[in-house]
């Protein structure tokens, strides 16, 4: 009884040292590799509390006003837009994946069976908007009137053969819709929540040196604080890589 009573107590304190750590993320795949992290790093002393969230906004938000610690969700050109727009001073900790971005159809087989006015939709943020429009540029369906702007929206398009209309909807809706248009660009946090195998079911997808990382991220004031820094690392492992590969097969890739 004595020595139950001895390791409960050694339990209690080692709880009591434990440092809490609270970190945004969308559900898949970023809450999912959260969770794989999460018994390694209790551990070593870090009480992950994972917060899941919908959108793209909200987890920077809550950041920036100190009511979570760190958010991992997004690439480095959405944080640098969030950032310009909304006065932040979010910065990036670590790099760990890359979600190659690819374009849906529940109608069509290829892009060449696009129809005349075909209707495509893609993401209302400026990153994600731009980053859709390269990738239709990239497969021959537009052309626009710079080639390398990662901020074009559909008013930059310079040549449109097929006379494709562009809508601009929030990320998340896009695979809801997916069956009402001919084409819908999605990023690869949502195709992989609505069932939607990027590596078979895209028909035009990123290679792998697309420049959109995922990170984690946090406040400028805090990115060097000891939790964060465990969680960083353990987002590095050979143990995480390995995870992300048999898990994912493809449709998410390490950039570590």
């Amino acid at each position: 009884m004595k020595k139950l009573l001895v390791a409960a107590a050694a339990f209690a304190a080692l709880s009591a040292q434990a440092e809490s750590l609270s970190v945004a993320a969308t559900a898949v795949p970023h809450a999912e590799i959260l969770e794989f992290v999460k018994p390694a790093l209790a551990k070593d002393g870090v009480e992950l509390e994972i917060k899941v969230f919908t959108d793209y906004v909200q987890p920077n938000v809550q950041v920036a006003e100190k009511r979570l610690d760190a958010n991992f969700f997004q690439h480095q050109p959405y944080l640098d837009e969030f950032n310009k727009s909304r006065g932040t001073d979010l910065v990036s900790v670590a790099g760990v994946h890359v979600e190659p971005f690819g374009a849906y159809s529940s109608k069509h087989k290829s892009l060449d069976a696009l129809p005349e006015g075909a209707q495509v939709v893609i993401p209302n943020d400026a990153t994600n908007g731009g980053r859709a429009l390269l990738l239709l540029q990239k497969a021959g369906v537009i052309k626009l009137k710079d080639a390398g702007n990662i901020l074009a929206t559909p008013k930059d398009i310079a040549e449109n053969p097929k006379a494709i209309k562009v809508r601009e909807l929030e990320a998340a809706t896009l695979p809801r819709v997916l069956n009402q248009v001919d084409l819908a660009l999605i990023n690869t946090n949502y195709a992989l929540e609505a069932k939607l195998n990027p590596t078979q079911d895209a028909l035009a997808i990123e290679g792998s040196d697309s420049p959109y990382v995922n990170i984690l991220v946090a406040r400028a004031d805090s990115k060097d604080g000891v939790a964060l820094q465990k969680l960083a690392k353990a987002l590095n492992s050979a143990e995480v890589k390995a995870f992300i590969a048999e898990k994912y097969q493809g449709a998410v890739v390490p950039a570590f």
